[in-house]
């Protein structure tokens, strides 16, 4: 996943002491979706329904300027959404600009966004300034900025706009994250919305303009197996002459997941040692210039796969002439250099006019040690479904602890990070359809059944950008894939789901994302508390028409375990599922639980001709005397329907392709 995300309180319209209103949202006009809104209490947030709409682009604004926007958002929109925000750089193809086209709402454009902040001001208290010298104490401003009606600005900015100062956080908090976000959760949590949590880094790294990296090291096979593993020395003295030389590792192979794998460094000038260190230790701290794209692995190594990457930074003494960088690496490592900083650090905007809209505490706490214990004690504070939107940090790492923790907590994740405009979406109306898609019958014969599933629907930011994308490829249609999608879009975007659910070609099929309402971990929940995770889950699938679902259990030293008897059973009695397709490296799991078949997913790496070739030797040892059955996993940060477009011609005989509904019937009737 990028590498990812209560309930049932009171009646359709609540006002949770002055958190805003939370209602249902108008009906909407197709089958019988307007009676099956209209009877269900929000689990989100919704700010009424959005009329005319003042926007910019703001994709060349600085963070810090972007977040004194959406800040403003929340406040401006709580009460009905009036301000849209273009943050793609794609201009009029992007997707913010798509899902404005399809909205089809009076709108306003401003050339300058920022003076939106002066038609406003009115409507806001003034400004909550954040100490940039603490990271975390833009969060801490986030929070108060919902509960003061109030935006997030550093001083400057304050002065530049006019803007009365609430509440200046400067030198009140250091940089210890455990008690900055104590002194939150103790002094301004309870004034806050009690229904949900949110954690969203404090800070981002912007990639800088015009900076030139030049190749140093390339491994130009796909290996995959560490046989390429060996100690190679970087030459990168062609980068010397500026403060300091930047160091960067990637993958050469970006669309399958097995990039640069570094467990050592050293580091001489001119032939004398200046630096030494192993990943994640303190003595590695100094040099990391960029690591939050990357990860740890099992021996200790720092990786990067697909599209990440992590950059060192070394500042050699002053006349050096030779500067070569010595790494213990293997897999398909791409190294680059470049005498330019490549990257600066500025706040995070994302996702926060939807936080402070919603009154809602904000956090960024790793989910292990102590931040990971001071996180249990968020979830501990609110009741059972209350969603945890936003993200963890630690890339893949900190998802699955993050997700575990959540679940232990009772809590359903929403990835959400970079889910813009949330505010407009959450409000709009649009039809969407209760009614499961008919299944096309075929009788059983002892051929390779293949489904195909994009994963990341759980992600409600992929579901607004990068599903969005896809969706547009023209060869979208010519050959069967299952799609995951968050049914918490009926809420938090109902026109994206409405889009997608309208636009879909007959090869087209939207199935619930991980695992339901909300990314979890199952078999991670306090057994009391999981019936009502499914029964919620069972509300909105029901609610978008949907009746699979790709899903997580919990993992344990081993790996992925294996849903057990009593969580099938429960998704059975509380869920409309045919079936489930677990996440499960390696494929090789089908079993009969609780009334369902649950087949585990099957990936390789690579596009169509190389999958192809694993699929085959997937089957090798298939006797073709009975149906054989495999869920396919498909890359949705690699792969699009272009590639799903090439696969499918290569599955002839004894594959047949088809949708996940027709699989599913299927295994109910041979399993």
């Amino acid at each position: 996943m990028v590498s990812r995300r209560t309930f049932l309180a009171g009646s359709s319209a609540v006002t949770a002491g002055g958190f805003g209103v939370f209602q249902a949202l108008p009906a909407a006009a197709s089958d019988n979706a307007a009676n099956a809104l209209a009877e269900v209490s929000r689990l989100l947030p919704s700010f009424g329904r959005p009329g005319r709409l003042h926007y910019g682009d703001v994709s060349k604004l600085s963070g810090g300027d972007q977040t004194l926007l959406t800040t403003l958002q929340g406040v401006v929109n709580r009460t009905r959404p009036e301000l849209y925000f273009l943050f793609n750089p794609g201009g009029p193809d992007g997707p913010d600009a798509k899902w404005l086209a399809d909205m089809r709402l009076a709108t306003t454009r401003y050339n300058d966004p920022l003076d939106l902040v002066a038609k406003y001001r009115h409507r806001i208290r003034g400004a909550i300034v954040h100490d940039p010298a603490v990271p975390d104490s833009l969060n801490v401003a986030t929070t108060l900025a919902g509960l003061e009606d109030a935006v997030v600005a550093d001083a400057d900015q304050a002065k530049a706009h006019g803007l009365r100062i609430v509440k200046d956080l400067r030198g009140v908090f250091d940089n210890d994250r455990v008690k900055t976000y104590r002194w939150q959760l103790e002094n301004l949590f309870p004034r806050c919305n009690q229904r949900l949590l949110t954690g969203l880094p404090p800070t981002m790294v912007v990639q800088a303009e015009n900076v030139d990296w030049q190749e140093i090291a390339r491994e130009t096979r796909q290996l995959r197996d560490s046989s390429n593993r060996g100690f190679y020395d970087l030459d990168v003295s062609a980068k010397l002459g500026k403060e300091a030389v930047y160091v960067r590792f990637g993958d050469s192979f970006r669309d399958d997941g097995w990039g640069a794998s570094v467990l050592s460094v050293s580091v001489k000038a001119n032939g004398t040692e200046i630096a030494r260190f192993l990943p994640d230790t303190p003595e590695e701290a100094p040099y990391l210039f960029e690591g939050a794209n990357s990860s740890i692995g099992g021996e200790g190594n720092r990786f990067a796969d697909g599209g990440n990457f992590w950059v060192y930074r070394f500042a050699p003494p002053a006349g050096t002439t030779s500067l070569v960088v010595t790494v213990e690496m293997w897999n398909q490592y791409l190294v680059t250099a470049t005498d330019t900083a490549p990257t600066r650090i500025e706040p995070f905007p994302f996702f926060r006019d939807y936080v402070v809209a919603s009154k809602a505490l904000v956090s960024w706490l790793p989910p292990n040690g102590p931040t990971g214990e001071l996180l249990t004690e968020h979830f501990n504070k609110v009741g059972p479904t209350v969603p945890y939107a936003g993200w963890f940090s630690n890339d893949v790492a900190g998802e699955w602890s993050g997700v575990d923790l959540a679940s232990q907590g009772g809590s359903p994740v929403i990835p959400a990070d970079f889910y813009m405009n949330g505010t407009v979406h959450s409000g709009l109306v649009a039809p969407i359809s209760t009614k499961v898609r008919q299944v096309r019958r075929i009788t059983p014969k002892n051929k390779v059944y293949v489904t195909l599933t994009f994963g990341e629907g759980d992600n409600v930011q992929y579901c607004q950008r990068r599903m969005r994308d896809m969706w547009d490829d023209p060869r979208r249609g010519e050959a069967m894939v299952n799609w995951t999608i968050s049914p918490l879009l009926a809420e938090i975007g109902p026109g994206l789901f409405s889009y997608y659910q309208r636009t879909a070609t007959a090869n087209d099929l939207l199935i619930c994302g991980p695992s339901g309402a909300g990314y979890t971990y199952p078999g991670s929940w306090p057994a009391d508390q999981l019936t009502a995770y499914l029964e919620l889950s069972g509300d909105f699938m029901r609610r978008t028409g949907m009746d699979l679902v790709y899903a997580y259990n919990h993992r344990d030293e081993s790996g992925w375990v294996a849903f057990p008897e009593e969580i099938a059973q429960g998704y059975n009695d509380h869920t409309p599922l045919q079936g489930i397709i677990q996440s499960w490296e390696g494929g090789d799991l089908l079993v009969r639980r609780g009334g369902l078949p649950i087949i585990g997913n099957f990936g390789a790496p690579g596009k169509a001709a190389e999958y192809k070739a694993a699929l085959d030797a997937h089957i090798a040892d298939w006797d073709g005397a009975s149906p054989r059955f495999i869920a396919c996993g498909i890359n949705a940060w690699g792969w699009t329907p272009s590639d799903i477009a090439d696969l499918a011609p290569l599955l002839k005989d004894p594959y047949e392709l088809v949708l996940g509904n027709t699989f599913f019937d299927l295994l109910n009737r041979v399993l």
